[in-house]
């Protein structure tokens, strides 16, 4: 397969802040915080290449927090190369201890460890904490095993807690700072404040990351790279692949044929509402095939979950190979939809120890014999900029808010082996909880909601019968960047509403659950 087109700013004239992964649950809502003040940000594994670092250019880099204990042998560290940059550092949580012990300090583990609010005391005053006076508390949010119990030469104390002695602490002659709490959270209250120091006045970064030069230069990326030639773009009428149709439309007009694969793992009417929104409204260049049945029959007695995901992508792929060869011109180059998280949760990460929480069908499911090159144009952008760059690109509101489905579609969503009669149930249970949510206006109160189909059976009593039947999970959770997300408190009432009407209006179902597991330690999807 040939390598993806990273279509994506000149790193060597934009101001970058480096957030080094040490595996931290937040590591990509920092990394967020830092986009919101319109600085480029980039996400890199700790034990990543030193050529990669270096040619990242970074301006300040940002140490994230993680699972590990310092106090333990074999744990990550911070590679040498950041210190020979020369650059300002911000370590936090993980990244404050490590930063400590490599300098060295030292480090214990804690009796009481510390999880949620904490309020900490200046000490002193330092450039991280401008417009904070000496002496004032701050709300904070802590999450750590470990502390800092002793500082290391050449570092003061800015701030400590009553069971944290040192929770912040800087270099007294290199631009080099540690914190305990964690500052990206919402939970942290000014800790935004804290970022923009940092960024602005201890890194002096220019805010450069700006929605409407990056659409204006994505076009442009796209007409370097294509010129003339054709481009075949999967749309699955959700947000990333139709801001990607838009941004290719924008650059190549009908040199880009759209394909609309009905997979037949698709949400209920789907297939008539992507056509009518980009073929009879946007007037895109869009064929659909109808390969419900190839699909079906090559996931026939496949349970396991990744290979579902690969068959789904390996099958998509052929489709493709399929129309390209019935097009007249000669078609050298396949889009998609991929942005950043389906990168960094993916297979596809530069670490030499990744931990893969599952593959991705745009970055992970490709064969390597694929005959078309890459262009994603989306790969190194978050969820809400895709949004924001859609509604820039004039992609109408309730196709951008409209919640996330995954690339395989119910294929993920279906536990266990894929039956045209079990989508058929999941796509009209899913459809009732999704109008329900629009009626009772909770739809946009929360960040993605769908129902899942179970692999087992529950007996029921409908009217005067007993039903031995399938059992629906029903699924709701609240998030800002979606890695990590909270199950949403729908009212009772309204829960009881919609297992009523799955369960009296769907022969195939006995009864209704719901999810109330928090991403972590569940994920958002069920597979």
């Amino acid at each position: 397969m040939s390598n993806s087109n990273n279509l994506s700013l000149d790193k060597k004239n934009i101001d970058t802040i480096l957030v080094l992964d040490f595996g931290s649950q937040y590591t990509q809502l920092i990394a967020r915080r830092i986009r919101d003040l319109n600085v480029f940000s980039v996400i890199l594994p700790w034990d990543v290449s030193t050529e990669k670092i270096k040619s990242l250019n970074p301006k300040g880099v940002i140490l994230s927090g993680g699972p590990e204990s310092v106090t333990e042998s074999n744990t990550p560290r911070i590679p040498e190369i950041i210190f020979e940059l020369d650059v300002p550092v911000l370590g936090i949580c993980y990244g404050m201890q490590t930063l400590a012990e490599q300098f060295g300090g030292q480090v214990s583990s804690s009796k009481n460890k510390e999880f949620g609010h904490a309020q900490i005391l200046l000490k002193k005053s330092s450039l991280l904490f401008d417009g904070f006076s000496s002496g004032s508390s701050i709300d904070v949010w802590m999450s750590h095993g470990d502390h800092v119990s002793t500082l290391p030469d050449q570092f003061s104390l800015i701030a400590s807690t009553a069971s944290a002695p040192i929770v912040a602490m800087e270099h007294l002659q290199k631009p080099i700072f540690a914190l305990q709490f964690h500052p990206e959270v919402t939970h942290t209250k000014q800790g935004n404040t804290v970022l923009e120091n940092f960024t602005f006045k201890i890194c002096m970064c220019a805010a450069q990351w700006k929605m409407e030069n990056l659409i204006e230069q994505r076009i442009n990326e796209i007409k370097e790279t294509v010129g003339d030639q054709k481009v075949l773009l999967g749309l699955s009428g959700g947000v990333d692949s139709s801001v990607t149709a838009m941004l290719l439309d924008q650059a190549i007009g009908k040199n880009l044929i759209c394909v609309f694969v009905d997979n037949g793992l698709l949400r209920k009417n789907e297939a008539e509402d992507v056509e009518n929104l980009f073929k009879d409204k946007m007037d895109l260049n869009l064929l659909v095939v109808d390969a419900k049945k190839a699909f079906y029959r090559h996931l026939k007695g496949i349970s396991d979950p990744e290979q579902k995901r690969k068959i789904i992508g390996r099958t998509f792929i052929d489709i493709f190979d399929n129309e390209a060869a019935k097009l007249k011109d000669e078609i050298n180059f396949l889009a998609q939809g991929t942005i950043y998280p389906d990168v960094i949760e993916s297979s596809e990460s530069e670490s030499k120890e990744a931990r893969v929480i599952k593959s991705h069908h745009n970055v992970g499911g490709l064969p390597d014999d694929m005959k078309m090159e890459l262009v994603e144009p989306l790969r190194d952008l978050f969820k809400d900029e895709v949004r924001t760059m859609g509604s820039e690109l004039g992609l109408p509101l309730e196709m951008l808010n409209r919640h996330p489905f995954p690339g395989p579609g119910l294929g993920v969503r279906i536990l266990g082996e894929i039956s045209q009669e079990k989508v058929l149930i999941l796509q009209n249970a899913d459809a009732i909880f999704i109008e329900e949510l629009i009626k009772a206006g909770l739809y946009d109160h929360v960040s993605q909601a769908f129902c899942a189909f179970l692999p087992i059976k529950s007996v029921g009593v409908v009217g005067d019968e007993r039903r031995y039947a399938d059992v629906i999970a029903i699924r709701a959770v609240e998030t800002v960047d979606f890695m990590t997300a909270t199950w949403a408190r729908l009212p009772y009432d309204f829960l009881a509403h919609v297992s009523n009407r799955i369960v009296n209006e769907l022969e195939g179902v006995s009864r209704v659950v719901y999810d109330i597991s928090s991403k972590p330690p569940a994920t958002i999807e069920w597979e």
